[in-house]
């Protein structure tokens, strides 16, 4: 008969078995850090080695001439493209300020929009067959393999249905065709780690301080991992869809269910024209600026104000 001392100093197999459990646990998570360490710090001292061309070039900038500059601008380009999707952002976002940047430097960014790095076709092929448990030819009666655009989060294929919905014509249903990139949603999360790392140490720097970099760059992060989820973006459109349904001049790519993924997202193909070609190369038509303005300006802000649970 077993005594209080025997349960004591005697512990029963499943206690010993629970503790090895726990044991291994902590010894992977403990191996888990130490690789994730390792990776953060390669991946810091890759780019501060990436973006130390482009810094040093910059305040050289202005001084040796329009051909210095347009290089130093093609190398910003550059480095923003190979350093990742955050950065890629970052830049799109740079682009449309040009009260904060030199013009040049807006007109050059705004390549990111759909110039950003591609993945491959075989790697679009196999995430939308693993997503929607089909083949390629099974859901598409024709699929471009040249992406129409690419940007920081995914990149875009113009295809055709192969299905058809209940009333609709004998033509195939022409679809915008959304595939995240791959690994990206790992490599944003650590390229905020390293940049709010840097945006704290700001913080000791007075000249700096004011900024709160730190601040900024969290509220970036979440915003910039919001994007990741295409299911979230899908499920954005059918709240903004349902939300201008009485607008005449604006509207939304309309998601197409069941295909909507978190990796990939079917959406109608809506053609269209960059607001940039209104805004640089339509001189002297001030109407047709005004307009787009006061249309654009009320859409924005009617999406800014209107909260998700209230339907207008």
């Amino acid at each position: 008969q077993k005594t209080l001392a025997d349960t004591e100093y005697y512990p029963s197999q499943n206690s010993l078995y629970m503790r090895a459990q726990d044991g291994h646990a902590y010894m992977t998570s403990l191996l888990f850090s130490v690789v994730e360490g390792v990776i953060l710090f390669l991946r810091a001292l890759y780019l501060s080695i990436l973006f130390s061309p482009s810094i040093m070039m910059a305040p050289f900038a202005d001084s040796f001439g329009p051909q210095f500059r347009k290089m130093w601008l093609q190398v910003v380009h550059r480095t923003l493209e190979q350093a990742g999707p955050a950065f890629i952002k970052w830049g799109q976002w740079a682009a449309t300020r040009p009260d904060l940047f030199p013009r040049d430097l807006c007109i050059k960014l705004s390549e990111l929009h759909t110039q950003a790095p591609r993945h491959s076709f075989a790697y679009t092929r196999k995430i939308i067959e693993r997503s929607f448990g089909r083949r390629l030819s099974e859901i598409f009666e024709n699929f471009e393999e040249e992406p129409v655009a690419s940007g920081s989060i995914a990149q875009v294929h113009r295809a055709s249905l192969r299905f058809r919905y209940p009333g609709q014509q004998a033509k195939p249903m022409v679809v915008a065709v959304k595939v995240r990139h791959p690994g990206v949603g790992e490599s944003i999360r650590r390229d905020f780690v390293i940049m709010n790392l840097v945006a704290k140490i700001s913080q000791f720097i007075p000249t700096l301080k004011w900024l709160r970099l730190d601040e900024s760059v969290q509220q970036f992060a979440v915003f910039m991992m919001s994007q990741v989820d295409l299911a979230r973006e899908a499920a954005h459109l059918s709240r903004f869809i349902y939300n201008f349904r009485r607008w005449k001049n604006v509207s939304f790519p309309k998601p197409v269910y069941p295909l909507v993924h978190p990796a990939v997202l079917v959406e109608s193909y809506e053609q269209g024209e960059s607001v940039s070609h209104y805004v640089d190369d339509l001189e002297g038509h001030d109407r047709i600026k005004s307009a787009l303005a006061h249309i654009g300006t009320h859409a924005l802000l009617k999406m800014l104000l209107v909260t998700p649970h209230i339907l207008i």
